[in-house]
């Protein structure tokens, strides 16, 4: 099967189906670094840094008619994203956001499969007319003439080391009996639940092999400095000789003091007035709103908490009093050590760099671009699924003499 990624990022959701042995033929993405991580990662594939609005039909085409995918996949911002002026309906409507185009792509190739993958909020969206948005989303689908599906799935339950929820929905021109995986793993194999399950890696069985530095130290590439310590770890290291994006923050002494007064699953709302932040240009008056998601550190014995993309402000590394390098978030993200990530690791904010008009900064960094992603091993869990599901029912199909 060929597959092409639009709204690509960094290639996590097309990086799971490449493990479970399909063809990445392309990608469509608008942000400079992402796309260049996505090239280094598929040297084979033909990457298309655009607004993938301004791709006209033709240009879809031209672009993989060659080399059509079988299927598409694409995480497009629908809820509280739209791309429609103020006298184009309603923005909540995901026919008036960037979902459109990701219906655009399926009318022009026809593929076999499109799946799409969004947050689970989005099941309980409504649009002004108080319309379901996920239904909206399913028959626009099924007016390609697709059989369509939808789960909220839990990372946890496929090996990923982090407690993560995300909603797939699949369209197939094949019904589907069983068009979702059935879990893998789970935290606990204790109970009757779990039996015939593997233990889903806890936080620390994912990354503490890696090499262990301090705040403001490590390097973009560097030498291990310890064996794999377990199975998670070993096929993660994926033979890989070099570590890449092991850089800690730079961070200040007094946000250092800080972290050492945090115990596991305590944030800097926790610890002495004294070493609370600051307000902001005041002069060292200690804030009087301390964000109790900021800065948390986590358990090492259970899976982490979601990695969003803002991840090297949100979590604290469990031993060592620095936040999480991108590394150790591609580790929790399961993407292998040889997956290496393009760009510069962090960027200051996107509204400060367009008021100085730093354009060329304004993209995607490190830790944007792992926190974005669809964990691997959870693509690859749906991807296996929906290979064998397509086989067995087009299969049946070719039987009976209906297809």
């Amino acid at each position: 099967m060929k597959v092409l990624d639009t709204f690509a990022g960094a290639g996590g959701f097309s990086l799971g189906f490449e493990m479970a042995g399909c063809e990445i033929v392309g990608a469509i993405e608008i942000d400079a670094w992402a796309c260049e991580t996505f090239s280094h990662n598929h040297p084979e594939a033909t990457v298309i840094r655009a607004s993938i609005e301004k791709l006209s039909d033709e240009e879809i085409l031209e672009k993989f008619q060659n080399n059509k995918p079988d299927i598409v996949l694409g995480g497009p911002p629908c809820q509280g994203f739209s791309i429609c002026n103020k006298n184009n309906g309603d923005p909540k409507d995901p026919r008036n956001t960037l979902f459109e185009e990701f219906i655009r792509v399926g009318k022009v190739l026809s593929p076999k499969i499109m799946i799409m993958e969004n947050v689970p909020n989005l099941v309980k969206a409504r649009t002004a007319s108080k319309e379901l948005v996920i239904e909206i989303i399913k028959k626009e689908l099924e007016s390609l003439g697709y059989f369509v599906y939808s789960k909220i799935l839990e990372a946890v339950d496929y090996g990923v080391p982090q407690i993560r929820k995300r909603l797939f929905v699949i369209a197939s021109e094949v019904a589907l009996n069983n068009p979702f995986p059935k879990p893998t793993h789970a935290v606990s194999v204790d109970d009757l639940f779990s039996v015939g399950l593997e233990k889903t890696p806890t936080l620390w069985e994912a990354i503490s092999d890696l090499p262990e530095i301090e705040a403001r130290e490590g390097s973009e590439v560097m030498e291990y400095t310890k064996e794999p310590q377990n199975e998670f770890q070993r096929m993660l290291r994926n033979g890989a000789k070099k570590l890449y994006n092991h850089l800690a923050m730079k961070h200040s002494k007094r946000m250092v003091e800080r972290f050492a007064a945090m115990s596991w699953g305590q944030s800097g709302s926790d610890v002495p007035e004294h070493l609370k932040p600051y307000k902001r240009n005041s002069n060292g008056v200690i804030s009087d709103k301390v964000y109790d998601q900021n800065n948390r550190r986590m358990h090492p014995n259970r899976p982490c908490h979601t990695i969003p993309a803002s991840f090297y402000a949100n979590f604290v590394h469990p031993y060592k009093n620095r936040n999480f390098t991108a590394r150790e978030g591609a580790r929790i993200q399961t993407f292998p050590d040889t997956y290496v990530f393009k760009g510069k690791p962090t960027v200051v904010s996107h509204k400060l760099l367009a008021r100085e008009g730093r354009f060329d900064e304004k993209y995607l960094c490190q830790y944007n671009q792992i926190g974005n992603a669809v964990p691997p091993l959870l693509a690859k869990a749906v991807a296996n699924n929906i290979l064998a599901q397509y086989q067995q029912e087009t299969e049946s199909c070719l039987c009976m003499g209906t297809i």
